[in-house]
């Protein structure tokens, strides 16, 4: 028998009694670049898996020692996640269904083996072997370190938030996320994407709230060269971009009515007509759609369509606040820090426990965003030491928490004295701010929320006084 020498090619473990069979098989996979094992009946088979694990079995059902049921039966209850196709004979299909449905074999194919169905199924079963291996690889984070993708929490809601993407992102069903505005909507849009069969098409998110209506149609459907003033060239749109992948309608409350109606028709119909277009383009897209608002309000108001409504709430998943989390914080905080340091080029090592007491202590209405807002501010104070409550928002700091001091003093605050002026105090505030960053200006202006401009031009103000 032949077998490809490349170790990282997919390994195909076949199962035949038949050795003409099995060997004719393994000669196909082979060319095909696989890597092919055989096995004579399930007893050899479950050996050969003591070994090491393929990423697809195919198997005869009637054989010698352990049949084809039987090693089926034992793959599933040692907890094994391997797809297989069954080999079935002529006349036995109704067996074949019946193995699949009972025992979980993800599809059959009839003797003789027609190679061009065979090809067709093992591509899709290795597609199952890939999504269970990532969806392994994200359950042990998620037991680990409490974290699915860029999303963490290890606490019981977000754990049954975590449970709901991964049964939801295999299928195919259109998907409602809900909550409120920072709670990470389009963070579980990625993370359903990323796990499903998808996750290697593009990923395409369309801000409905944001985009102007006069523009929505020609973003979404796409448009033809002509079809309005400035359309120059033709232009594919959003649907069309996200072939084989996933879109999500992030803010889907604010789509106005007109256009929901002709985003329904795509959705039933699942074809695009362009701008202009007189034929229309078949579309292979699932989506995902976001909403700080509640839907049912919106339609007894009028604001709403409730058929497209019921389109998109297939599978409902509802975001909890960072308020009713607040166990979460600490992990939530010390991954953005993290990311925030990369950004930055900062060395922010972690949270005092003055900051982190602080953290916890805030209702946090804009949540994660809010959150991520704060610690960005303070990962730029901090600079290379750790993050302390002074660091923080003056909205984060207990009253009493500021620390003032004189310019020459040395500390991190300054003193404002009654009857200085704004003009003063704000020269006072940017050489402060400069003192503290030692003289790194884009630092500078990031911590006093100016562009580099403004500063350049501050600068050159108060050179020009001093010299006057």
């Amino acid at each position: 028998m032949a077998q490809i020498a490349d170790t990282d090619a997919p390994r195909i473990l076949i199962v035949d009694d038949e050795e003409a069979q099995r060997n004719g098989l393994a000669s196909i996979v082979s060319a095909w670049g696989f890597h092919a094992d055989t096995a004579c009946d399930g007893q050899d088979a479950l050996e050969k898996l003591a070994e090491s694990t393929p990423n697809v079995i195919l198997t005869d059902l009637k054989m010698p020692r352990v049949d084809g049921f039987e090693l089926l039966r034992r793959i599933n209850s040692s907890g094994t996640k391997v797809p297989a196709i069954v080999l079935t004979a002529f006349g036995n299909l109704e067996t074949a269904i019946e193995t699949i449905h009972n025992l979980g074999a993800f599809w059959f194919l009839e003797k003789p083996i027609q190679p061009a169905a065979l090809r067709v199924l093992l591509d899709r079963a290795l597609s199952m072997s890939k999504l269970q291996k990532k969806t392994e690889v994200l359950e042990r984070s998620l037991a680990t370190s409490g974290s699915l993708g860029e999303m963490v929490g290890s606490s019981a809601v977000m754990k049954q938030v975590f449970s709901l993407i991964s049964q939801v992102a295999p299928s195919k069903a259109a998907v409602l996320v809900t909550g409120e505005s920072g709670t990470g909507k389009e963070l579980v849009a990625r993370a359903i994407h990323s796990l499903s069969p998808r996750a290697n098409g593009p990923f395409v998110a369309v801000n409905c709230a944001a985009m102007p209506e006069s523009l929505m149609e020609s973003e979404l459907f796409g448009h033809e060269k002509g079809a309005f003033t400035g359309a120059v060239e033709r232009r594919a749109g959003c649907f069309e971009l996200a072939e084989h992948g996933t879109m999500l309608l992030d803010e889907i409350g604010d789509m106005p009515i007109a256009t929901q109606a002709k985003l329904l028709r795509v959705l039933e119909d699942s074809k695009v007509r362009r701008l202009g277009a007189r034929a229309e383009v078949t579309v292979d897209v699932r989506i995902i759609a976001a909403t700080n608002k509640n839907l049912e309000d919106a339609i007894k108001k009028g604001e709403f369509r409730e058929d497209l409504y019921y389109r998109l709430n297939v599978f409902q998943l509802l975001l909890p606040p960072l308020r009713e989390r607040m166990d979460d914080i600490p992990n939530i905080a010390s991954r953005l820090v993290e990311g925030l340091n990369k950004k930055h080029e900062c060395k922010a090592t972690d949270l005092a426990p003055d900051a982190l007491a602080a953290l916890m202590a805030h209702r946090w209405p804009g949540n994660i965003r809010e959150l991520r807002n704060a610690l960005e501010r303070a990962v730029i104070l901090a600079g290379e030491g750790t993050i302390h409550q002074e660091h923080l928002p003056m909205a984060l700091r207990p009253s009493g928490a500021m620390k003032t001091a004189t310019p020459a003093s040395g500390g991190n605050g300054i003193q404002l004295e009654v009857g200085m002026t704004v003009e003063e105090a704000e020269r006072l505030l940017i050489l402060k701010t400069l003192e503290h960053t030692k003289n790194n200006k884009t630092r500078a202006a990031e911590i006093l929320g100016i562009s580099l401009k403004t500063l350049f031009n501050k600068l050159k103000e108060y050179g020009a006084a001093e010299e006057a």
